[in-house]
């Protein structure tokens, strides 16, 4: 990481600013973020504002306020739940004599910790090269220029301007590597469309329950725990979702307010999965008192990312929490217990129809045509077989108007239709 990591139990003053008129981060979801990072808060500060002040974003009162319940509090950190400018940051800490970690760096610090692989590393180190870009001056207050030129005579660059050299070239690399891992995905969607195979993506905010439901649906072992942002590696798995045979299932990186426009970009890649997605399954928190918020902000995220034409199935997870007054609320909802399996078998058939499930259609093939047999079992359409006594087998397979088109190319005739 290009700044300093809290050490896990760090002594922390969380710092919630209200500013008039702006759409503030939530104050409980920050100490959350806190919990996550392992960090101990110990004090919670709060401070109303118009504007933030140019200098320190808050008041010099609350500047004092807050030098008094560090030492109260024997506490070595600040969180900060905004974004400061360098300066801002810079001038905090030499006031308070004590670490500012702004929001941002909260989620990258979390980020850094979580990402397994290789994937998952690359993009964040690209949302940590992208931010450390801004924050240089806060690294270089002296700015002293260097010796340049034979002899070392008269000025050179500038120690930040060499640092800003070097971190340019480090995320045109990484940039690079990811496009390269852009590359692999787009390859194999591709390779998903010639097959006919379906893809679903769960998006949802973080902690929703994604990561266990997946679990659920796929009998898969991806880290699940009530911590947010738990996964960030997005994980792949095949499924069979009935009268829709084989459908591709991806679980992705949970969504926040005000999630940093760096990790966006950093996560580009593993976003596409969602732009090009057939069916999203945005899993909401039934027992957070917030959902309709987190709705809203999820969509506005998929709305960013370009992903707000793709169709949507919203799942209400966590309904073992919820109680029957909130239950009866959502009666035209899908409900599920990711943790205890309730509702999973119907969400399977919730998004057989949503893929718009298809009348299954009979197919006659030569004892010789093992090809087309072998390539209709490999498309995931076939719901049964019967061999018959010349020979032939008659296959019942489920097709949508795209495979029924491949289907007629390859010279398979469609003997009948349910």
């Amino acid at each position: 990481m290009l700044f300093e990591r809290p050490d896990a139990g760090d002594k922390a003053v969380l710092l919630h600013v209200e500013l008039h008129g702006q759409d503030n981060p939530d104050q409980d979801e920050f100490a959350e973020l806190a919990r996550s990072a392992q960090i101990d808060v110990v004090q919670v500060a709060s401070a109303k504002r118009s504007t933030p002040h140019p200098r320190w974003f808050v008041g010099s009162g609350k500047v004092d306020d807050l030098k008094a319940l560090l030492q109260w509090a024997d506490a070595s950190l600040i969180l900060i739940n905004h974004d400061l400018s360098p300066g801002q940051q810079r001038n905090l800490e030499q006031a308070l004599n004590c670490r500012m970690i702004t929001r941002t760096e909260l989620i990258l610090t979390i980020f850094a910790e979580r990402a397994r692989s290789h994937e998952g590393q690359l993009q964040v180190e690209l949302a940590q090269l992208k931010h450390a870009q801004t924050r240089l001056v806060r690294g270089w207050t002296h700015l002293d220029r260097q010796k340049g030129g034979i002899g070392m005579r008269g000025a050179g660059e500038k120690q930040i301007e060499l640092d800003q050299r070097m971190l340019s070239a480090r995320v045109k690399a990484t940039e690079q590597k990811l496009q390269d891992v852009a590359r692999r995905r787009r390859q194999n969607r591709r390779s998903r469309n010639r097959q006919g195979t379906p893809t679903v993506s769960l998006v949802g905010y973080t902690n929703a329950g994604k990561s266990t439901l997946f679990n659920a649906i796929t009998q898969a072992e991806v880290f699940a725990k009530d911590l947010l942002f738990a996964t960030l590696d997005p994980t792949t798995r095949k499924i069979e979702v009935p009268g829709a045979g084989n459908v591709v299932m991806t679980d992705t990186v949970g969504f926040v307010s005000a999630l940093p426009h760096a990790l966006v970009e950093a996560f580009k890649a593993t976003l596409e999965e969602v732009v090009h997605s057939d069916l999203l399954l945005h899993v909401v928190d039934g027992s957070d008192p917030l959902r309709e918020d987190r709705i809203e902000q999820v969509q506005a995220v998929l709305d960013g990312i370009g992903a707000a034409e793709v169709p949507t199935l919203i799942i209400v997870n966590k309904v073992d929490l919820m109680d029957a007054e909130q239950r009866a609320l959502l009666d035209n909802t899908a409900l599920v217990s990711a943790l205890t399996g309730q509702g999973v078998t119907q969400l399977l058939d919730s998004i057989g129809t949503a893929l718009g499930v298809v009348a299954p259609h009979q197919v006659v093939l030569s004892a010789k045509d093992g090809k087309n047999r072998a390539w209709l079992y490999q498309s995931g359409a076939v719901l049964d077989e019967t061999l018959l006594t010349d020979g032939s087998v008659k296959l019942t397979v489920q097709a949508d108007d795209k495979l029924l088109g491949q289907m007629r190319q390859r010279q398979v005739h469609v003997e009948t239709t349910h």
